[in-house]
């Protein structure tokens, strides 16, 4: 056991919940993307105090960055005393909206009965801070270190990753030789090494109709009909014929082993517009949806759109003046990192030196950040890994149990001695 390395993230047990809690109240809620200019530069002050070397990046373009709600992102590097390969802990800033149901204020940062409970504890401020605490422990214990270590906080992973990692990637910031290794904070729980991702295609699909007054719907044609046409097909066909296919990804949870779609969003005609309570007089000339379809490591991505397409298809031959147009919104690949990956045989001497076993390899069943640091940075040697439970995300009192971000900050500084040093030990 490297006593050392433990003990001194055990002395920092009230400044990892001081730091965790602090983070939690900047509420960096996405969309819109409120307040990530002043946690990532309350993060960057942070690591400016330990030596750390300080950037701030605007993604400048990005889907929904404008000066009300600039897509800052923060990146803070400490070169060691020699050279040797860099090892990234990248964390997102943002979180969802808290919504109803809460039983504490989302934005204290309460701490009460071993647990910080707050939207974003558990995903993912509080992997965060554990890494914050894992690198300053390292760097106690091992001041004259080789190689480089770099924390980020990023926006908008909970979006996309557009404005955050996608467009630090394009700029090199997650490619070698800058970055070896990277590892992502996100709440898998403390003794899991989470290797990937399903694959995600999200589309929008519009129905076309012709407007008319609502009392002669006869002179038009109503384009909330013909989706629901669609739905129809979708329950009939195309839902069971997904729930039949299945993956040997280790994917958590059992359910997400198969390929799902989920209907992310509907609108049509022009009530929305016109909120609250006025009704729309007229016949719907178009509706749209929104589909978040998650696929296998086994599935091609054209197939996987001709799926949806060809039920369009045939709608369009079978359906009297049934039109659609279908856009693409995002496709990402499934990802699996391999097991013999030099961070993920890292992180798994962690685990064995804190849990005494050896850790459960999975895959996420959505997608998050390591899709972009693969496609884009074209860097394969990163994994998530963190402290949380996946199935408390985006839930009201969201929390994160202080012993697993303590436990979790104590693999992750493991993981940074066998990575820059050599040896868990």
């Amino acid at each position: 056991m490297n006593e050392r390395l433990l003990k001194a993230v055990e002395d920092r047990v009230d400044d990892l919940v001081a730091l965790t809690a602090d983070l939690i109240r900047f509420p960096t809620v996405n969309p819109p993307g409120e307040a990530y200019a002043p946690c990532a530069e309350f993060l960057g002050a942070r690591l400016r105090k330990r030596g750390f070397e300080t950037e701030f990046v605007r993604a400048e373009g990005a889907p929904g960055d404008s000066d009300r709600y600039p897509r800052v992102n923060v990146v803070a590097r400490f070169d060691g005393r020699s050279p040797g390969p860099c090892v990234h802990f990248n964390s997102h800033i943002d979180v969802v909206e808290a919504g109803d149901g809460w039983t504490v204020d989302p934005f204290a940062g309460v701490v009460k009965d071993g647990r910080v409970y707050g939207r974003g504890a558990c995903d993912m401020k509080g992997g965060l801070a554990a890494s914050v605490i894992a690198v300053e422990a390292f760097m106690d214990v091992y001041p004259d270190f080789p190689g480089a270590i770099e924390i980020s906080g990023t926006a908008d992973e909970e979006s996309g990753g557009f404005g955050g990692v996608a467009h630090l990637a394009r700029l090199g910031y997650f490619s070698k030789p800058k970055v070896d290794h990277v590892i992502i904070p996100e709440p898998l729980n403390k003794d899991r090494i989470c290797l990937g991702h399903r694959g995600v295609w999200w589309a929008e699909i519009e129905t076309k109709g012709e407007i008319a007054h609502g009392s002669m719907p006869f002179l038009g044609d109503n384009a909330v009909r013909h989706m629901g046409a669609v739905l129809q097909a979708f329950e009939d066909e195309l839902f069971p014929a997904l729930d039949r296919k299945m993956t040997r990804m280790p994917v958590v949870p059992e359910g997400a082993k198969r390929s799902t779609m989920n209907i992310n969003s509907i609108h049509g005609g022009q009530t929305e517009d016109f909120r609250p309570g006025l009704p729309s007089p007229n016949v719907p000339d178009w509706c749209r949806l929104t589909i978040d379809r998650r696929f296998l490591l086994e599935e091609d991505i054209a197939t996987v759109k001709g799926e949806v397409t060809g039920i369009l298809e045939r709608l369009k031959r079978e359906r009297k003046k049934f039109d659609y147009e279908i856009r693409d919104l995002m496709e990402v690949l499934p990802l699996m990192t391999e097991r013999d990956a030099p961070v993920v045989k890292a992180v798994a001497k962690g685990i064995m030196e804190v849990f005494d076993r050896e850790p459960d390899y999975v895959i996420s069943p959505g997608t998050y950040d390591q899709k972009h640091v693969a496609r884009i940075g074209h860097l394969y040697d990163c994994i998530a890994y963190g402290p949380g439970i996946l199935d408390l995300a985006h839930r009201p009192d969201e929390w994160v149990g202080i012993a697993d971000m303590v436990e979790s900050a104590k693999v992750m500084a493991i993981g940074l001695n066998v990575l820059l040093r050599g040896t868990a030990g």
